[in-house]
């Protein structure tokens, strides 16, 4: 088995997007045609940013949506940036679990794997896919992971973390138990909180604008890291990793030590627990760096934080390109020490996903 370069780098959210709606139509059961065509994913809502939430500078030539084009972004972001592979986490796609159909919910998702496949990996070996899920039907959820695993670039779950309920709660637990039997993570993004179905996406109703709604958006995560735990669903599944997705890493330090301090008087309501809830955490859950919360004032602050976590093990870089608020990898992490940024960088990803060899043209060491 090969090893990675020293220098290597995955990256964890790289948003693929679908240039026109027609495109998904050859993967696409005829009868669902015209409303697709005229929907989409159909899951509404959202705030307005007025800075766009794509990068300008990311648009392929033919003038079509930043992320629609294989080859393009091959030339913009991996080889600009020395990127050997890159998990595509879709785009304007994930919320496809809020839509109140989960009949189209589903038949969607089945859809755009099979488009993801047929566009996306074939395109290049460095391309590694996520399989989409509607969590609104977890035991067609199921079916879709058992179909779709078989491919052995899927590598992953991937599902939005707008819900309708906390995702530790048993109604979900046939997707974890897909997701272990196949050995693939489950993923979720943010971006459809308070989207569709959802519910609002704060204990007291909607920001006004999308600078609230942006900042508040690692409650959510907080919220269902939580429900997790606290249900067992680490206990039920225990080679279960489940991957938080651009969704911050400071928070995480307070929710650890509340959890614990809690569990110590609470225990008796949470009998299948066996160990700290902090515990659980540093086993099975996975944060991704962008948007990485950046202290104005004492950068060493960023090193503290990933200390209390325990990043050596547990943080990846996602640049999430081509957003607005992408991070380039040779910047964005350079106040975190050397050997943990090797392991951000690359290694806990390599480890999480099992690319252990390069990609076809790349230099063996």
């Amino acid at each position: 088995m090969l090893i990675m370069k020293q220098s290597s780098i995955i990256d964890a959210d790289v948003h693929n997007a679908i240039a026109h709606p027609k495109d998904m139509l050859p993967f696409l059961p005829k009868a669902w045609h015209d409303y697709w065509l005229a929907a989409g994913p159909a899951y509404g809502g959202g705030w307005h940013s007025p800075i766009g939430v794509m990068r300008k500078d990311a648009v392929p030539e033919g003038g079509v949506i930043p992320g629609s084009d294989p080859r393009f972004m091959l030339k913009h972001h991996f080889e600009k940036y020395g990127i050997d592979y890159g998990i595509l986490t879709g785009s304007g796609i994930l919320g496809i679990s809020l839509n109140p159909n989960p009949d189209y919910g589903n038949v969607i998702a089945s859809a755009y794997n099979d488009w993801l496949v047929e566009t996306w990996l074939k395109a290049s070996p460095i391309y590694k896919g996520s399989i989409l899920i509607n969590h609104a039907d977890p035991m067609a959820a199921a079916k879709e992971i058992d179909r779709m695993a078989k491919h052995p670039d899927m590598i992953q779950v991937i599902m939005c973390s707008g819900s309708r309920m906390l995702f530790g709660q048993r109604f979900y637990h046939p997707i974890y138990e897909a997701a272990e039997r196949n050995g693939l993570p489950v993923a979720v993004h943010p971006g459809t909180e308070g989207r569709g179905i959802a519910g609002a996406p704060t204990p007291s109703g909607y920001p006004t604008s999308y600078l609230e709604w942006h900042n508040i958006l690692p409650t959510n995560y907080m919220a269902h890291v939580n429900s997790l735990v606290c249900e067992g669903v680490f206990e039920k599944f225990p080679m279960l990793k489940f991957v938080a997705i651009e969704g911050g890493i400071a928070w995480l330090p307070h929710l650890m030590w509340r959890m614990d301090k809690n569990f110590k008087g609470l225990r008796d309501l949470v009998p299948w627990l066996k160990r700290l809830p902090s515990e659980y955490i540093k086993e099975h859950i996975r944060l991704t760096t962008q948007p990485i919360e950046e202290p104005s004032n004492n950068p060493e602050h960023l090193n503290q934080i990933f200390d209390m976590i325990g990043a050596d093990n547990m943080v990846m870089f996602s640049s999430d390109y081509p957003h607005w608020d992408f991070d380039n990898p040779q910047m964005a992490l350079q106040p975190i020490r050397k050997d943990l940024r090797q392991r951000i960088l690359c290694d806990n990803a390599r480890e999480l996903y099992g690319q252990h060899t390069f990609p076809a043209g790349k230099q063996e060491v």
